[in-house]
């Protein structure tokens, strides 16, 4: 199946803290090279798009050597951190922004929804909104009549389609501008990270429609998203920017993998190793990680963790482990204790493990502190002996794809009860 899309050694700098190129004489530099057919000098500098880092050369490349393509029908999830350059990307295949260099070839119209209000006039009101939108996608008035009544009642807006947008809220301007985008039927439908401006029931019907129109009608998307619950469940591949260069592109599940484990500095602490020795026994190390996966690799809500002790003990008195399990703010959620099980500590080399099901903690970032007690005091305890993410499962489209409230989220079972006489 030939491409819908194809990006091609894509590129596009920016000259940091001005407007353009900011100078005369670099603009002349830049016309005295073109005439006599060489190449533009400033293309050969510029510093790798890291928002954290200081610069000290004038130019930025935002993207470069990008290269990929999507085939009609696809769902390409486009990730990465905050500053890697996917509204860039975005911008660039919208064309809102022109590239430095490389091509893009496509086929058919492309509907974009990248930023609130992206499109809108504030004069006009949601009606004529919509009807300005189809005409810049080239529709007919008679195209555009015929799918009215179905963009408005999408949108949720009835009762204010004949009011200015500018009264709008953002919400709504949101709702307005994905049910234009999505029902004026382009071949290529982009749409950046603006949905989490929508309600719950705003976000599930468009995650539904992106898919209906991807595996009903055949028609392609670009989804741009840090909700890897939305990139999983909706996406058939995926994209990972980082500073402005592809780190992969393929497999979404793998994708969402890398992504998730990220640098070194950004994934947590997963493991433990201790020196420390006191009173003839000995702690080697702690750890968590998902039953059947490795320390280290992403750990999915629906998965079992294990936390691990490794203990050589010698003594003969008793002692008990500890692990407090703290979230994000520093507030305590429980302790799991040995002291409170029939386990004990053991004599000799062992590994004491602590079985969490999935399903019970809610996403998001966690701490555990670990103590060592002989029953009546504190022996040893390490803050923060552990940092890790949990992040959310596959979840069926139609369903809400955001986060509940609080830090944990038990799966409890629920029942239906029959109505007796």
């Amino acid at each position: 199946m030939s491409s819908i899309l194809k990006v091609e050694d894509l590129a596009k700098q920016y000259r940091l803290g001005l407007v353009g190129t900011g100078t005369i004489s670099h603009d002349l530099n830049r016309w005295w090279h073109r005439i006599r057919g060489k190449e533009d000098p400033y293309l050969k500098v510029g510093a790798v798009n890291d928002r954290s880092a200081s610069y000290s050369e004038e130019y930025v490349w935002a993207l470069k050597n990008i290269n990929f393509e999507v085939k009609p029908g696809e769902v390409l999830g486009i990730i990465g951190r905050n500053g890697a350059g996917k509204s860039t990307l975005l911008k660039i295949l919208s064309r809102v922004t022109s590239p430095t260099t490389g091509s893009i070839k496509t086929k058919g119209r492309i509907a974009s929804l990248l930023e609130v209000g992206t499109g809108f006039h504030s004069e006009l009101t949601g009606r004529e909104n919509i009807f300005l939108n189809g005409a810049i996608l080239g529709m007919t008035k008679k195209e555009i009549e015929s799918k009215l009544d179905e963009i408005i009642s999408f949108s949720g807006c009835e009762m204010y389609i004949d009011t200015p947008v500018k009264r709008y809220s953002s919400g709504m301007t949101v709702r307005l501008g994905f049910a234009v985008a999505a029902h004026l039927e382009p071949e290529i439908l982009v749409v950046d990270e603006v949905l989490a401006v929508g309600d719950a029931e705003f976000q599930k019907k468009a995650i539904g429609k992106m898919h209906d129109l991807s595996t009903g009608e055949g028609r392609t998307v670009l989804f741009v998203s840090h909700n890897m619950a939305s990139v999983k469940s909706l996406c058939t591949k995926a994209l990972i920017l980082k500073n402005g260069y592809m780190d992969y592109y393929g497999d979404v599940d793998k994708a969402v993998q890398k992504y998730l484990q990220g640098d070194e500095r950004d994934s947590g602490v997963q493991k433990r190793n201790f020196s420390f020795t006191q009173q003839d026994f000995k702690i080697l190390s702690l750890s968590v990680k998902a039953r059947n996966k490795k320390v280290g690799e992403p750990l999915i809500r629906d998965e079992e963790l294990l936390f691990t002790v490794h203990v050589n003990k010698t003594c003969d008195f008793d002692i008990n482990l500890g692990l407090k399990f703290k979230d994000d703010r520093g507030q305590y959620l429980f302790v799991a204790n040995t002291g409170l099980t029939e386990i004990s500590i053991e004599k000799g080399e062992y590994y004491y493990q602590l079985e969490i099901p999935g399903l019970f903690f809610n996403e998001g970032n966690f701490f555990v502190d670990f103590i060592i007690t002989d029953g009546r005091k504190v022996i040893h305890e390490t803050s923060d002996a552990l940092q890790f993410c949990i992040i959310h499962e596959p979840k069926k489209i139609g369903k809400w794809m955001g986060k509940s409230p609080g830090a944990l989220k038990p799966d409890f079972h629920w029942t239906r009860l029959e109505m007796h006489g």
